[in-house]
């Protein structure tokens, strides 16, 4: 059976609210949530020491496939440029920008990738 968008909308917070508490409870400062910049979104920004994390949560219900690969080249541009407009308008100089996909499944353990993708 097909989910509808306000299940999957339901589905993909309840994966951005434990991604939050997995980051932490490992010491990241949660900065925004579901950040925009023009069209573009990034599901969580977080700190930690140096750090920024940019953060694509992925939640699914059906693991078949991984996660990770629904984040397509598109939308890793996309998350790039709003970290870009982030750093701007927050004046951001001195940090190193991470990019990191979490792989939240709806029951299990969350698999969270530091430096999935280049910010380059």
């Amino acid at each position: 059976m097909k989910k509808n968008k306000t299940e999957k909308r339901r589905t993909g917070d309840r994966g951005e609210r434990r991604t939050a508490l997995y980051l932490i409870l490992r010491g990241y400062r949660i900065l925004e949530r579901n950040y925009t910049y023009g069209h573009k979104e990034i599901d969580i920004i977080a700190s930690k020491g140096k750090t920024i994390a940019f953060v694509e949560v992925k939640t699914r219900s059906d693991l078949s496939v991984a996660p990770q690969t629904a984040v397509t080249l598109k939308k890793r541009q996309n998350v790039i440029t709003a970290a870009k407009g982030y750093c701007l308008y927050h004046d951001i100089k001195e940090k190193t920008l991470r990019f990191d996909i979490a792989e939240v499944p709806v029951k299990g353990r969350i698999n969270y990738i530091k430096n999935a993708y280049s910010g380059q």
